[in-house]
């Protein structure tokens, strides 16, 4: 709730040494975020792609970080994530809608995003265009990760669109226009559309091919489709993607909200999910009864065409936990340097400039890896660079996701008890925070994934040569490096481990920051937040929390 000037004397006391709330933040003027984006332009530039590409969007991802930075932003988040979305299978004379309700705080946040080109700028920037959206994902998520959703799979969908010449005019199109219609209309009436996927199905989960929905294929790949899915996000959303069976196998089809004829599709909403987090954003089981779809890639290669979609999703995966971790990491320093406990500021109490530093290494790393494998994305087509992207965006989606809950647990204690409390906004943050771990294939599958890619023969030779670079660059890093290169049939969690925290040293800028990993994460490493003893420069940790935000 905003408030203005709320009252400090009251009836039996006044109110002291309380922090204020946290006020307007420029999220493109931290520090963090500029190394890991200055380190990844320069990837990208000895990868072949432009020289300071990324400048043309710095204006923009500039005045957008001053946006969603904002109290009123994050005021909208919360009301977003506190009036959850309604399902409305019917209208009031029993006729089916299959229609999600939102509150206005929430197409207020859509439309801030997708207009911002959050999902666009990937697919119509010249150049750096994953980078800018990277940046601008990774700022989205300070005011609200719900719909960050919807729009990341409104981004990852273009890559599979792109291949299918029937869909650029209308679906192509819409998906990165830069605008937010959430008119209830055929696609081909709207002036910007949002896409969404589903493919999990109760008896399969990951196992994919285990799917039961089965498609009756006619002329030019037009299809009716019958089964169930068991997650299905973003049921609003104007299409999907989809796997079904046909008699070649395995297929991926679009399944519109709308027939071509501009009747109702018959995709029937079962019911949303009730979630521990993200609950803004609406999660659903559906059920198609006939629902008119069209295919969309090769028959029988379903898998191949829409994990393709999957691979761009995981990269939001990475940059969402990165925010989620930068965001909690920058509250819990705002908090401390306005506390007093035992007759000094909390922030400058040794224990808590230590763990606070930890803190804040971590999420120096993850904004670090989101940039390296952002500059996959941008470089150019065979590319060292763009290769690697293959093994390194499952790497950095196995560590990053799964190092968030942690990282955002202890920020929330270093706020004490006020951080258990819902109004603190640290309880929305953890509970959201094991969500991109479980996404797009949990631990055990994306530790599998990497070991798949390194099948690759040209995967795994670049592999190799990176990884050997590495561990000619940073002397401390060669025995691990020298593991990642000689030991093939390694434990795969251990290998993206290992893999990750290589990789994140080498994103990291040389200098304290990068010398602070390779001891607290490699050489002297620790199992809690915080016990370093002061064998890292934790001030220069701290200083780039400190200067980007008004209080």
């Amino acid at each position: 709730m905003k408030t203005q000037h709320p009252r400090s004397e009251l009836s039996t006391h006044e109110v002291v040494n309380q922090p204020p709330l946290p006020g307007d933040f420029n999220l493109f003027d931290d520090p963090a975020l500029k190394s890991a984006i200055g380190s990844g332009s320069a990837i990208l530039t000895l990868s072949g792609g432009p020289k300071d590409g990324l400048s043309e969007h710095e204006a923009h991802l500039s005045r957008f970080g001053k946006l969603v930075g904002s109290a009123d932003m994050r005021e909208l988040g919360r009301l977003a994530d506190e009036n959850k979305p309604v399902l409305k299978a019917f209208d009031a004379r029993g006729r089916r809608l299959d229609e999600v309700e939102y509150p206005p705080a929430y197409h207020q946040l859509m439309k801030a995003g997708l207009e911002n080109g959050v999902s666009s700028i990937a697919w119509t920037a010249k150049s750096s265009g994953h980078m800018a959206h990277a940046a601008l994902a990774y700022m989205m998520g300070w005011a609200d990760t719900g719909v960050g959703c919807p729009m990341t799979m409104t981004y990852a969908v273009a890559p599979v669109l792109q291949h299918e010449d029937w869909t650029h005019k209308v679906w192509l199109a819409g998906a990165t226009s830069a605008k937010y219609d959430d008119e209830g209309k055929p696609a081909n009436e709207k002036s910007g559309l949002t896409m969404g996927m589903a493919m999990t199905e109760k008896q399969g989960g990951s196992d994919l091919r285990a799917n039961t929905t089965k498609a009756k294929v006619g002329a030019n790949g037009e299809a009716e489709l019958t089964g169930h899915k068991w997650f299905c996000s973003s049921p609003m959303s104007d299409g999907f993607l989809t796997l079904a069976y046909e008699p070649n196998g395995l297929s991926c089809f679009l399944v519109p909200k709308w027939r071509p004829d501009g009747t109702r599709n018959a995709v029937e909403i079962q019911r949303l999910k009730d979630k521990m987090g993200d609950r803004s954003n609406a999660s659903s089981e559906i059920e198609y009864r006939g629902a008119w779809a069209k295919r969309v890639g090769e028959p029988g290669r379903g898998i191949a065409t829409i994990i393709n979609m999957a691979h761009h999703t995981r990269f939001d995966c990475i940059t969402g936990s990165a925010s989620g971790m930068r965001k909690s990491v920058a509250l819990a320093a705002h908090f401390a340097r306005h506390r007093t406990v035992f007759q000094k500021k909390l922030i400058d109490q040794v224990l808590m400039q230590n763990t606070l530093a930890d803190l804040a290494l971590e999420s120096e790393a993850a904004l670090a890896l989101s940039f390296a494998v952002a500059t996959g994305f941008d470089a150019p087509k065979d590319s060292q660079a763009h290769i690697l992207s293959r093994i390194l965006t499952p790497v950095a989606k196995y560590w990053v996701c799964k190092r968030q809950p942690s990282v955002v647990a202890e920020a929330l204690e270093c706020l004490g008890g006020v951080g258990f409390v819902e109004d603190s906004g640290m309880p929305r943050l953890f509970r959201t925070s094991p969500l991109n771990s479980v996404w797009e294939g949990s631990g055990n599958v994306i530790a599998l994934d990497i070991m798949r890619a390194l099948q690759g023969a040209k995967t795994k030779g670049v592999f190799t040569e990176e990884i050997g670079r590495i561990g000619g660059d940073i002397p401390e890093l060669r025995s691990l490096t020298d593991w990642l290169q000689n030991t093939p049939n390694a434990d795969a969690r251990l290998f993206a481990e290992r893999a990750a925290l290589v990789f994140a040293a080498d994103a990291l800028p040389a200098g304290p920051i990068r010398a602070a990993w390779i001891t607290l994460r490699i050489t002297h490493p620790s199992h809690i937040w915080g016990a370093n003893a002061g064998t890292v420069d934790a001030a220069h940790l701290m200083s780039r929390l400190a200067g980007w935000h008004q209080e």
